[in-house]
């Protein structure tokens, strides 16, 4: 089973831009659906962005300033974050599912599996 590990999350000052990685432990993401999360204190899980075999797929907060990608060797999956406001600031999450086995990857509800996640903090 794929194990999932995030990485990359620091503190920035608004404005700037961070990309985070999740690696896939033991697996590669090729029978999965890959989605990028974040969560604030008090809240559900928020989806970002997904990667299926459709291609990726964005939230409406995730648009314009957010992009996802993946390696050649398909096992790492990228978030790209730009203009970061503080409202950023949340621990962000990679998540799988298997692929077919969901109908919509950027529900929090439809993953099976996640990492631990990492901490963004924007600062104002």
């Amino acid at each position: 089973e794929v194990q999932l590990v995030e990485s990359g999350g620091k503190l920035v000052q608004a404005g700037e831009s961070l990309r985070l990685s999740c690696a896939a432990s033991g697996d590669t993401f090729d029978d999965y659906a890959v989605g990028w999360f974040r969560q604030v204190p008090g809240e559900g899980r928020q989806g970002l962005s997904c990667l299926s075999t459709s291609g990726f797929d964005y939230s409406d907060s995730a648009k314009g300033r957010f992009t996802m990608s993946i390696n050649n060797a398909r096992d790492t999956v990228f978030l790209e974050m730009r203009r970061l406001k503080p409202e950023d600031t949340a621990v962000y999450y990679c998540a799988t599912v298997i692929e077919g086995d969901y109908n919509d990857c950027l529900q929090s509800y439809e993953m099976e599996r996640w990492g631990k996640g990492t901490l963004v903090t924007v600062s104002s």
